[in-house]
This record gives C-alpha cells, sequence and structure tokens, in this order.
C-alpha cells in the first residue's frame, strides 16, 4: 500500500494549463538564447519558482500548486520544452540550412523530433538502473529539488540553501563558475577530480605548454577511446549472467541514507537499449529516404550510413547521459562533431554527413535532461522508498516531458523561418557545416587514433562507476575559464570538511552545493535573457 497520496496527474487541468504554458515559455527561451549565444539555459530552476509563486496566489485554484509533485511536473515541462527546442531541433535543422541545403530542413526536422522522443523513452526506461543508477549525483536535478523542498517546509534547509544560492549568485557576477563549484560537493571525487584536471588542461594547455589540445584533436580522440571501452563497460553490465537474488543496497544522496535497489532491472535495460537501437536504424532510414539519399548512394553506402548513423546517435545519448550524470556538463556538440569527424573519415557525401550530424546532435540532451528532471522527482518522492509511488511519478513526469517536446516541436516549425531568414542559427552549426565543407584529412584521423589509446587506458583503470575517460575527455571539451579551480577548489574543501566534522557534514555541504548551483543558474538565465534582447 502506498505511503503517499496519490501523485498529482499530468491531465488534470489546473496541471496541464501551467504545464502547456512553461513549456512555450521554455521552447521561446531555448530558441532565442541558442541562437544569439549559443548555450542553452538551465530552466529548471525557473520553472520550480514559477510554480511557488503561482501557488502563493490567493486563489483556491491555485492552492493545488503548493503540492512539491506538481511543482516538479512543472519544473519538468519548461525544462523539457527548452532542451527540447534548442538542442534536440533547432540545431540539427540548422545545419542544412548554413550548408545551403534547404530542402533538407524538412527531412532533418522530422528526424530530430523522432530521435528525441525516442531519446528521451529511453532514459525514461533505463533510469534507476545499474547503468544510470538515480543515487549517482545528477546535480541540476539535486538543485531544483532542494529548491523546491526548501520552499515547501524552509526552516534550517531554506536557510542553508538560501546562503548557497546568495553565494551562488555573487560567484556567478564574479566570474567564477559557481555550478563547477556545486558540483564539487555532490558528485564521484574520482569523476570530479578527472573532470577538473581536464578543464585545467584545456585552459592553460596554450600558456603552460604551448599546445592548443583543440586544434590537435587530443580531446576527440581521448573521448573516442574512453567511449569505446565505455561502450564495452557497459555492454558488459548488460550482458552479464544475472544473480539470482538481488540484494538491497545503502543508497547515499544528500547525506541520508536510505535503503532502496534499483527500480528498473539489467533486463529492462537490455530490452531498451535493443529497442532504442532498432528505432534509431529506422529513422536513418527514414532520414535517408525523404533526404534523397538514395539518389546520391550507393545500396551498401546507404547501408552503412544507417549502421553508423544509428550507432553514433546510440553511442552519443550514453555518452552525453554519462557526463551529465556525474558532473551536470554535457559535451553534447563536442561529441557529436566527433562523430561527425568519424562520419567524414568513412566517406560520407556532404549531404549524408549534413543529416548524419543532426540526427546524432538530436540525441543526447533530451536524454540529461531528463535524467536530471527523474533526479529531482526521486528526492521529493522520498528517494524510491515507496516504489509504487516512484513509479507513478516518474511516468507523470515522462508524461509531462513528451507534452513538452511536443509542444517545442510547435514552436520550432512555427518559428525556425523567421529566424532562419534573419541569419539567426545557432553558432555551432557553422562548425558543423565548415567542418563537412573542409573535409577529414590524415592528420585529423592519425591524431584520434593516437589519443584514443591513453583514454581508453584511463576509462578502463577508472573503471565504470568513476567514468573517469569520459570525465578527462568532457573537460578537455569544455572551454570554461577558471572552472577547474571552481571544481578542484571545491574538492579540496569538500575532503577537508569531511575530514574534519565526519559524514554528519555532508548533509548540509549538499544543500549548500544545491545553492550554489541554483544561484548560477538563475544568474546565467538572466544575463542569458538580457544579453539575448540586446
Amino acid at each position: 500500500m502506498s505511503k503517499h497520496t496519490k501523485h498529482p496527474k499530468l491531465f488534470e487541468p489546473v496541471t496541464f494549463i501551467l504545464t502547456v504554458v512553461t513549456a512555450v515559455l521554455g521552447a521561446i527561451i531555448g530558441i532565442q538564447i541558442v541562437t544569439t549565444l549559443g548555450v542553452t539555459p538551465n530552466t529548471s530552476i525557473i520553472g520550480a519558482l514559477v510554480a511557488m509563486l503561482v501557488a502563493r496566489i490567493p486563489l483556491m485554484i491555485f492552492k493545488k500548486y503548493k503540492s512539491v509533485h506538481r511543482q516538479n511536473l512543472i519544473q519538468t515541462s519548461i525544462s523539457s520544452g527548452t532542451f527540447g527546442a534548442a538542442n534536440s531541433l533547432l540545431i540539427p535543422i540548422g545545419i542544412p540550412f548554413v550548408m545551403g541545403e534547404t530542402q533538407l530542413i524538412i527531412p532533418m526536422l522530422i528526424g530530430a523530433a523522432l530521435a528525441m522522443f525516442v531519446d528521451a523513452t529511453i532514459l525514461y526506461k533505463i533510469y534507476d538502473s545499474p547503468l544510470f543508477p538515480a543515487k549517482e549525483a545528477w546535480p541540476p536535478g539535486v538543485a531544483a529539488a532542494e529548491s523546491i523542498k526548501a520552499g515547501d517546509s524552509g526552516g534550517k534547509r531554506a536557510g542553508l540553501l538560501g546562503i548557497g544560492a546568495l553565494i551562488g549568485l555573487g560567484g556567478s557576477f564574479a566570474g567564477i563558475s559557481m555550478s563547477a563549484f556545486g558540483v564539487a560537493f555532490i558528485g564521484n571525487i574520482f569523476a570530479l577530480l578527472m573532470f577538473g584536471i581536464g578543464l585545467m588542461l584545456r585552459q592553460y594547455s596554450i600558456p603552460w605548454f604551448d599546445v592548443d589540445v583543440n586544434a590537435l584533436y587530443i580531446p576527440h580522440g581521448i573521448m573516442v577511446g574512453a567511449g569505446i571501452v565505455a561502450l564495452i563497460q557497459v555492454a558488459v553490465l548488460i550482458f552479464k549472467k544475472p544473480k539470482k537474488t538481488v540484494k538491497e543496497g545503502k543508497m547515499e544522496s544528500l547525506g541520508e541514507e536510505e535503503a532502496a535497489a534499483t527500480t528498473s532491472t539489467i533486463e529492462q535495460a537490455r530490452k531498451t537499449l535493443g529497442f532504442g537501437f532498432i528505432a534509431y536504424l529506422v529513422i536513418a532510414l527514414l532520414i535517408a529516404l525523404i533526404g534523397g539519399l538514395i539518389t546520391e548512394m550507393s545500396v551498401g553506402m546507404i547501408i552503412a550510413f544507417m549502421v553508423y548513423a544509428a550507432f553514433a546517435a546510440f553511442v552519443h545519448e550514453l555518452i552525453v547521459g554519462i557526463a551529465a550524470m556525474h558532473s551536470g556538463w554535457f559535451p553534447a556538440f563536442a561529441v557529436a562533431f566527433i562523430t561527425l569527424i568519424v562520419g567524414l573519415l568513412i566517406g560520407f557525401p556532404p549531404t549524408a554527413l549534413a543529416l548524419l550530424a543532426g540526427f546524432s546532435a538530436a540525441t543526447g540532451p533530451a536524454f540529461a535532461d531528463m535524467g536530471y528532471d527523474l533526479k529531482s522527482g526521486y528526492i521529493l518522492r522520498g528517494f524510491g522508498q515507496d516504489e509504487e509511488f516512484e513509479r507513478e511519478g516518474r511516468r507523470q513526469q515522462f508524461f509531462t516531458a513528451a507534452l513538452a517536446f511536443g509542444v517545442a516541436l510547435i514552436v520550432v516549425i512555427l518559428t525556425y523561418q523567421s529566424y532562419f531568414e534573419q541569419n539567426l542559427v545557432p553558432p555551432i552549426d557553422t562548425v558543423y557545416a565548415s567542418t563537412i565543407q573542409a573535409g577529414a584529412t590524415p592528420e585529423v584521423a592519425k591524431s584520434l587514433l593516437l589519443w584514443a589509446i591513453p583514454g581508453a587506458l584511463i576509462q578502463l583503470i577508472g573503471g565504470p562507476n568513476r567514468q573517469m575517460g569520459i570525465m578527462l575527455a568532457t573537460g578537455l571539451l569544455i572551454l570554461t575559464p577558471n572552472a577547474c579551480w571552481a571544481v578542484l577548489g571545491g574538492l579540496a574543501i569538500r575532503g577537508i570538511v569531511l575530514k574534519w566534522k565526519g559524514k554528519e557534514a555532508e548533509a548540509p555541504m549538499s544543500i549548500m552545493a544545491a545553492g550554489f548551483i541554483a544561484g548560477d543558474a538563475l544568474y546565467s538565465f538572466f544575463s542569458s535573457v538580457f544579453s539575448a534582447r540586446k
């Protein structure tokens, strides 16, 4: 019997209306900011604040929004609308536009939309499985949940979160990456150490070693090697013989120990990933047909395109999901760029490469963002202690995200032409297009193969739980000034406090860290909005 009242339903009128409104708002924000600044803001905190403010309107109909679970649905809606419209839809269709292949926009939009829904469905099905456990960091999800909990309960928790948010705002204003600082208090120490080292090497490779690691494709090569090993590690987890009994493990999140086994089994994950790969194969075939590739490539090349496109999308979402789970940052642009480089080396024609890059870019962001949202719900619903309630809440979040993706698709269809007519496209699309037009060289292939070796070794040494190779490559692919010092400094402070205060310090540290991330998200959001208006 459930320990809770029934979970709010998406299709209750009071929930449905605000869900649609916030999804539209998120989609518009995502499109505007990704075309003007090239980034996608995390709007989860904004959604939580909107729901909390609506709950305080002194009318009976709005009292229902005092439910933290309903607020969680609203937060899920706005973030799904933002990432769906910007990353999963507009970026893919911008690639053929920049290349002058406007006849490919509609085929790309159809393929990207289908990939987005498949992407989110896969994450929903395998979330809280041994592959993507709910107990892992998913830092933006922690920040959103703590914000909602603080607004609901107040007290010491609210005070700590408020102090953290003020520090986050102040640090962000001073130019410090407070999200990176906050992540250091929540995630796996080994994974974040490699992430911080990667960030440092990317920032200081030129002044320290007179070497531009990005120009030499060193991060890309390391990601290729680490990604291959990570894929093998995932395969081992999926196909190893299951034990006869499943023991309950101890889960630790925000300093609270809760006895909870994963709610999704490895067998379910295996079936889901198999379905996902087949779905990506079908979408790749559909793109090839309506994109006119049949007339440009031989039958053998089309089959190779289908298999590689499905494989690239599959690997892209796994790597992006792993990075997002451990650090809260996901190198979606860079990993899609890697799949494009490999496609160039294979020898696909420019039209196929444009569709390939867009298809790959469409997967990953929805996967990662849904992971954050489900982490928020997982915390708010009591860390999975009531499995029936957890499953129902997760289902309602999935329905909410799917609705928001549908809204995002409509918004993109209605607006993309006006943006493209003004030459407003996501800046990353020009990188993809220029890379396709320039082609690949033997030097690039050599660099990828050379640096894949240390990437593979580091990933192998760290194992599937620490993901050290993936996290090192993630840091190397991200150029955020001084983020390395924020991560490494945060890890040092975390270690000192734990040695001084012991395990009882974990809960307050984690709540403060959620405040740092929330404050950074608020600052980034509003500064992005104001910059986009100029």
